[in-house]
C-alpha cells in the first residue's frame, strides 16, 4: 500500500478521498489554487502545494504542476478524483512516466471509454446494446437521418457539461455551435456525437469493480433519472423499476463492457432505458472514474471505494466475488449546488456566513465547505452532497427530507429548499421517474414568492437593529420602545407593508426574538424560526437575502437610461462572446452576449428592436450579478405607430 497519496482535485471530493486516506493511514497532499488556499480540502490534509493561479487551466488542470508537486512531496500516487484530469489519458499516461500509480484505469482504458463513438463500437461487440446516433465530422447529416429529437454530447466528456437536447432542426447549426464551446471550456475539446432521444427516459447506471488479475464485479445499480439541464441532482440504489433478473443481466452487460477495455478500478456503465420496457437498455457511455453519486452505493454495499480504488491500484486482488456482493437497504443522495431556483437555477456566489450540515444516524454529508468559504464563479456549481440510508425507501426519503430542511447555507443561494421539495413530489415519492420529470414540474417545485414570515423576520431584524447599545444611560426618545413624555404608549408595534400583501400589524411585546444567528416571529398565533446571518435568512433548506429598499436611490437608477433596456448580468461571471458593437441595429430576441459561469453558459439577448447604445464588456470580462453589460435604445416608432398610439 502506499504512503503518500497526492489528491488532484478540490472541493468535496478531494475532502471525502482524504478521509478514506486518513482512515488508511495514508499520508495525504493537497493541491490549490490561489482562489482555495484556505479551503477545506487545503486545511484537512497532511500536506498542501500552491499550483497556480486560479483559473483552472493554470492549476487543477496543469499536468506539469501537479506532478511537480507530487515530486516535492514525495507522493506515491495521485487520485485524481472526478472531473479536472479523472479521465484524461494523457494525465494518467504522465503520472506513470513520472512512476507514480495513477489511482484509476490504464490510460488506454481512459482514450477508449472517453471517445464515446469507439466506445460504442467496442462494446457492441461484446454484445451490449447501444443508442443510434453518429458524430463528427457528419454531425449533422447523421441528425437529420435520426430525425428530431436528438441529443448532442461532447465525445470528450460527461456530468452533463455541453449536452444539447434538439426538438427542432432548425436550430441545430446554433445548438451545435454552443455545445462545442461549452465542451472546449470543460475538456478541451470540441468534438461532439449525437444520439437518438428516447423520450421519458429512465438514466440507470451499474457500477463495476475491477482488479489487475482478471477480476471483474458489479456492485448493482443506481437510480439517476432525476436531473435538470441533464445533470443528475438526485440518485438512489437500487432502482425500484428493476427486478432481479434485468439487474443482473444489465450488471452483467456492464461487466462485459468493462472487460472489452481492459478496465481496473472503479468505474461505471450507464444505461438509458424505457420506462415502459425496463429490458429495453441501451449502452450510453462508461465514466472511466469515481462517480459524484457512489456513497449510495457504498451505504448499500458496505464497501469503500475509495479505498478499493487505492488497493487495486496498489496490486492487490478483489477480496470477493459477484455472488458475495449483498444489496442491503436503500439510500438516496441529493447534490447541493450554488444556484438560486428563483432566478431560473443560475449559478450564485458569495461567501458562506453560516454552514449548518446534517448528520446523524442514516445521514452523510460530503461537504467541501466551511464558513467563510468563497464560492466564486471559477469552478462547478456542486458544494456538497448528502446521503440518506434507511432499510426501505421509504425511508430514506423520510430522512434525506428532513436532512434537506436541516442545511443550512446562507450567504450563498442553494438548491436545498426545491430538493426538499421534488423529494416529496408524488410521483417522485411512487418510484414513477424519467430524466424529464424535474423540467416539467419545475414551475411547482420553485415560487418566487416570499413567505409573508420571511418580511416580518427581516423587519424584526431591523427592529433590533435600531435598539441603542446597552451601554450606560441612554436617551429615551432614541429607543423604539413606546415610551413619550407622558409616559409608556401602547405597546409598540410597527406595521409591516409588502407590495400585494395585506398590511400587518406586529406586535413587538414578546412577538419575536431577535439573536445573533436566529430570528423568531409569530404571525396569527403561528411562531416562525429562522436561521439568520447579517442580512440573510433561512428555513427548511430555503434561503433570502434581504436588503434595505431606497426608493429614491431605486428611481436614480431606473431613469439612468431613460427610453432604454439596460442589459444586466443573471449571474456573476465571465463573458465569453460579444457579438455586437456600439452602433449595430439588433432585432427582437437577437443573441447578444453570452456570460458563462460554473460551466455554465447564459445567453443574453436584445429585448426589443433597437440600436446598441452602449456596451461596457469585452471578451473576459468579469462581471457581477445584475451589473450592466449593455444599453439597447428602442427603434424609433413609425408614424403609424405613434398615430395608434
Amino acid at each position: 500500500m502506499f504512503d503518500t497519496v497526492l489528491v488532484a482535485n478540490r472541493g468535496e471530493i478531494a475532502v471525502r478521498v482524504i478521509r478514506t486516506l486518513r482512515a488508511l493511514g495514508i499520508r495525504s497532499v493537497a493541491v490549490f489554487s490561489d482562489a482555495d488556499a484556505d479551503a477545506r480540502h487545503v486545511r484537512e490534509a497532511d500536506t498542501a502545494v500552491r499550483i497556480g493561479p486560479a483559473p483552472a487551466s493554470q492549476s487543477y488542470l496543469s499536468v506539469q504542476r501537479i506532478l511537480e508537486a507530487a515530486a516535492r512531496t514525495g507522493a506515491q500516487a495521485v487520485h485524481p478524483g472526478y472531473g479536472f484530469l479523472a479521465e484524461n489519458a494523457d494525465f494518467a499516461r504522465a503520472c506513470a512516466e513520472a512512476g507514480l500509480a495513477f489511482i484509476g484505469p490504464p490510460a488506454e482504458a481512459i482514450s477508449l471509454m472517453g471517445d464515446k463513438i469507439r466506445a460504442k463500437e467496442t462494446v457492441r461487440e461484446a454484445g451490449v446494446p447501444v443508442v443510434p446516433g453518429g458524430r463528427d465530422p457528419e454531425l449533422a447529416a447523421a441528425a437529420h437521418e435520426l430525425g428530431a429529437p436528438v441529443l448532442l454530447k461532447p465525445s470528450a466528456g460527461g456530468g452533463g457539461k455541453g449536452m444539447r437536447l434538439v426538438r427542432d432542426l432548425a436550430v441545430l447549426d446554433e445548438e451545435i455551435a454552443a455545445a462545442r464551446r461549452e465542451a472546449a471550456a470543460s475538456f478541451g475539446d470540441d468534438t461532439l456525437l449525437v444520439e437518438r432521444w428516447i423520450d421519458r427516459p429512465r438514466h440507470i447506471e451499474i457500477q463495476v469493480l475491477a482488479d489487475g488479475h482478471g477480476n471483474v464485479v458489479h456492485l448493482g445499480e443506481r437510480e439517476c433519472s432525476l436531473q435538470r439541464r441533464h445533470q443528475k441532482i438526485i440518485e438512489e440504489a437500487p432502482s425500484v423499476l428493476l427486478d432481479d433478473k434485468t439487474r443482473a443481466a444489465m450488471g452483467e452487460a456492464a461487466v462485459q463492457a468493462a472487460r472489452s477495455c481492459g478496465y481496473r478500478g472503479a468505474g461505471t456503465v450507464e444505461f438509458i432505458v424505457p420506462g415502459g420496457d425496463p429490458d429495453a437498455y441501451y449502452f450510453m457511455e462508461m465514466n472511466t472514474r469515481l462517480q459524484v453519486e457512489h456513497p449510495v452505493t457504498e451505504l448499500i454495499t458496505g464497501l469503500d471505494l475509495v479505498e478499493w480504488q487505492l488497493r487495486v491500484a496498489a496490486g492487490e486482488k478483489l477480496t470477493f466475488a459477484q455472488d458475495d456482493i449483498r444489496l442491503t437497504g436503500h439510500a438516496i443522495e441529493a447534490r447541493i449546488c450554488a444556484e438560486d431556483p428563483a432566478r431560473g437555477f443560475l449559478p450564485s456566489g458569495g461567501s458562506v456566513l453560516r454552514l449548518r450540515e446534517p448528520s446523524g444516524d442514516g445521514v452523510r454529508t460530503d461537504s467541501g465547505l466551511t464558513e467563510g468559504t468563497e464560492v466564486g464563479s471559477l469552478y462547478d456549481p456542486m458544494l456538497s452532497k448528502v446521503i440518506a440510508y434507511g432499510p426501505d425507501r421509504a425511508t430514506a426519503l423520510r430522512k434525506l427530507r428532513a436532512a434537506l430542511a436541516g442545511t443550512v447555507t446562507l450567504g450563498v443561494q442553494t438548491n436545498a429548499g426545491f430538493l426538499r421539495r421534488l423529494l416529496a413530489h408524488p410521483a417522485v415519492v411512487a418510484g414513477e421517474l424519467d430524466t424529464g420529470l424535474v423540467e416539467r414540474e419545475v414551475d411547482a417545485l420553485v415560487s418566487a414568492e416570499v413567505p409573508e414570515e420571511v418580511y416580518a423576520a427581516a423587519a424584526a431584524v431591523r427592529l433590533q437593529g435600531l435598539r441603542p447599545a446597552d451601554e450606560g444611560w441612554t436617551d429615551p426618545f432614541s429607543v423604539p420602545s413606546g415610551w413619550r413624555l407622558g409616559g409608556m404608549a401602547k405597546p409598540l408595534a410597527f406595521d409591516l407593508r409588502v407590495p400585494g400583501l395585506e398590511p400587518v400589524t406586529h406586535e413587538a411585546d414578546g412577538a419575536h426574538t431577535v439573536t445573533e444567528d436566529r430570528v423568531s416571529v409569530t404571525l396569527d398565533g403561528v411562531r416562525h424560526t429562522f436561521h439568520r446571518a447579517a442580512d440573510w435568512l433561512g428555513r427548511d433548506g430555503d434561503a433570502w437575502h434581504v436588503r434595505d429598499h431606497d426608493p429614491v436611490a431605486a428611481s436614480l437608477t431606473r431613469s439612468a437610461h431613460s427610453g432604454a433596456d439596460s442589459l444586466t448580468a443573471p449571474m456573476p461571471g465571465t463573458v465569453t462572446v460579444v457579438k455586437v458593437a456600439v452602433g449595430d441595429e439588433v432585432s427582437a430576441g437577437q443573441s447578444l452576449l453570452v456570460v458563462e459561469a460554473m460551466k455554465m453558459e447564459h445567453v443574453i439577448s436584445a429585448p426589443h428592436a433597437g440600436t446598441v447604445a452602449e456596451l461596457d464588456v469585452v471578451p473576459g470580462t468579469t462581471v457581477a450579478m445584475d451589473q450592466v453589460l449593455a444599453v439597447i435604445a428602442p427603434a424609433e416608432q413609425t408614424v403609424e405607430e405613434e398615430v395608434s398610439a
